[in-house]
Formats: C-alpha cells, sequence, structure tokens
C-alpha cells in the first residue's frame, strides 16, 4: 500500500484563531495526527475539504497530542442510511478526497501559538 504523510503547522493570531493548508491532495484519508506544540488547552479543531466543505474531523476542547482515524457514514444507491442491522449503527468508511485541499481550522488556541496536524492518505 502507498501512503503519503502532509503536516500542516497552523499558527494562531491574537484572536486565537488560525488556518492552514494541505496542498492538493487525492486518495482515502487514513488518520490525521494532532501534535501538539503549544496550543491552549481547550483548542477547537475543524478539519473539511476545501472544494466541497466535506467535514473531516470536528472537535471541540482539545487538550493533548492526539490521533483520529475520521470515518463517515456510507448509503445505499437509494440515499438511504446503511445500517448494521442488529444495532442500528451506521456503517462506516474512510473519507476520500479528489484533487482537493484540506483546511485546518483552529480556534481557541491561544495568543500566536501553534500546533502541527499530519494528515496520512493511503
Amino acid at each position: 500500500m502507498h501512503a503519503e504523510r502532509h503536516t500542516v503547522t497552523v499558527t494562531t493570531n491574537a484572536d486565537g484563531d488560525g488556518t492552514g493548508y494541505t496542498p492538493p491532495v487525492t486518495g482515502r484519508i487514513v488518520s490525521i495526527v494532532y501534535e501538539k506544540v503549544d496550543f491552549a488547552n481547550g483548542v477547537d479543531v475543524t478539519i473539511t475539504a476545501e472544494a466541497t466543505g466535506e467535514t473531516i474531523w470536528a472537535e471541540e476542547n482539545v487538550n493533548a497530542s492526539t490521533k483520529r482515524a475520521p470515518r463517515q457514514a456510507t448509503h445505499s444507491t437509494a440515499g438511504v442510511a446503511a445500517l448494521y442491522a442488529a444495532a442500528g449503527q451506521p456503517v462506516l468508511d474512510e473519507i476520500v478526497v479528489a484533487n482537493d485541499r484540506i483546511k485546518v481550522v483552529v480556534a481557541q488556541g491561544g495568543n500566536v501559538k501553534s500546533g502541527k496536524f499530519h494528515v496520512i492518505m493511503g
């Protein structure tokens, strides 16, 4: 399997907000590793595909370095949510982007603080 990593360093402004982007990427998003450098505790993270706006990872009040393997709900060809029959839980699959930049937005990160986001594509 071919895999690649794109690192996005985000530095906040005086309001604690910051935005960063990967170069255009194509493939499955396997995981995102957040490496806390000196963001304040309680940082809010919103990661989306730039062109489509599709949510990849959105979490509030992140305090420490962490890893996420974001997945999305799947649907039938009729647009009906695919569910596991026994529990009624959604069937999930990896998120795929095509020639799109991944946009990383942080809020409440503190005054001129930074963190890194490693996007692992496979």
